[in-house]
């Protein structure tokens, strides 16, 4: 893939943003409360599939060789094995998902818009906890020996969660409706052919 400076700059600047939504943060345990995940599904509207990919994989790299930007300022490759590790990976598929769905929408205006747009961020959403939630089960199973069921998985890395992740989805669809065909009209996104059908 064919990168112009523009676009590396924007991979980098959503990097960046999601690296500030980590410190943006309720220290709840296991799972703190950030705004990773509205940055990371705002790359993904806003930038396209590839570039919200590479946003969030930037993202990802800046935290493994030691920059302080995951929640609470952790970073390292020994985050590997802290429970929420699993959703940071969640974090780069997301941003490809919600971009792959987003570039699927010829008129992202008005109320059908927003609905598509919805849709889009709420599946790059699901992804997230599909990845999180196992991944936070796995460790403390597996690695810390500390034997949980699924159930608890759920209380410590879902049910605090999704209320407030969905405000965010609805939040990043009703902006999205009114900056991304700007953006698309400036040439900094395309869609591709077809509307999406639901």
């Amino acid at each position: 893939m064919k990168l112009k400076t523009r676009d590396m700059i924007l991979a980098a600047l959503f990097a960046a943003l999601t690296a500030v939504g980590a410190y943006l943060v309720i220290p709840t345990q296991p799972v703190p409360i950030t705004l990773q995940i509205l940055f990371c599904m705002y790359s993904g509207v806003l930038l396209g599939s590839k570039l919200g990919l590479m946003s969030q994989i930037i993202y990802f790299l800046m935290g493994i060789i030691g920059l302080p930007v995951f929640a609470n300022g952790a970073s390292g490759f020994g985050y590997v094995f802290q429970p929420t590790f699993g959703y940071l990976i969640g974090f780069i598929i997301c941003g490809y998902i919600t971009g792959k769905i987003s570039e699927r929408i010829q008129d992202v205006r008005g109320i059908k818009g927003f609905i598509y747009l919805l849709i889009a961020v709420i599946s790059g959403l699901t992804v997230v906890y599909a990845v999180g939630i196992p991944y936070l089960y796995m460790i403390f199973n597996v690695y810390k020996g500390n034997a949980i069921t699924l159930n608890t998985a759920l209380k410590w890395g879902f049910y605090p969660f999704i209320a407030q992740d969905l405000v965010k989805c609805i939040v990043v669809a009703l902006t999205a409706v009114k900056v991304l065909p700007a953006l698309r009209r400036a040439g900094y996104v395309s869609s591709s052919k077809g509307e999406m059908i639901l």
